[in-house]
């Protein structure tokens, strides 16, 4: 089954680490990758920009009304996501409580619906 794990945190925390905590975090990342593509559950993921280059698109009677910025104000914004296949939930969890930002943030894990 394929999950999608969806990694939020507090951009300020991203944009304050130090370049040594930063090139540690992106090794972690890596291995992490590495780790997950090379047991073939990997198939997919991506770092998302900064949540100030979100546009929010919504359609009310007929009408498109787009803004600049996320659908809502939060105290943790979606940083990135990985897509995965897993065995069932708990394996699922598994992966995501070893992706680093589970650490000082949260990884929401979530099942993709079949069509």
């Amino acid at each position: 089954m394929q999950y999608l794990l969806l990694i939020y945190g507090q951009e300020s925390d991203w944009f304050n680490l130090t370049p040594t905590q930063s090139a540690a975090m992106q090794q972690e990342y890596g291995q992490f990758s590495k780790e997950i593509a090379e047991s073939g559950k990997h198939l997919g993921s991506n770092r998302l920009t900064p949540v100030a280059s979100a546009t929010t698109v919504r359609v009310r009677d007929g009408k498109r009304v787009v803004t600049d910025g996320p659908f809502a104000e939060t105290k943790e914004q979606l940083g990135g996501y990985y897509l995965v296949e897993a065995k069932d939930l708990d394996e699922a969890i598994t992966l995501a409580g070893r992706i680093p930002a589970a650490r000082h943030g949260s990884v929401e894990v979530r099942p993709i619906f079949k069509m």
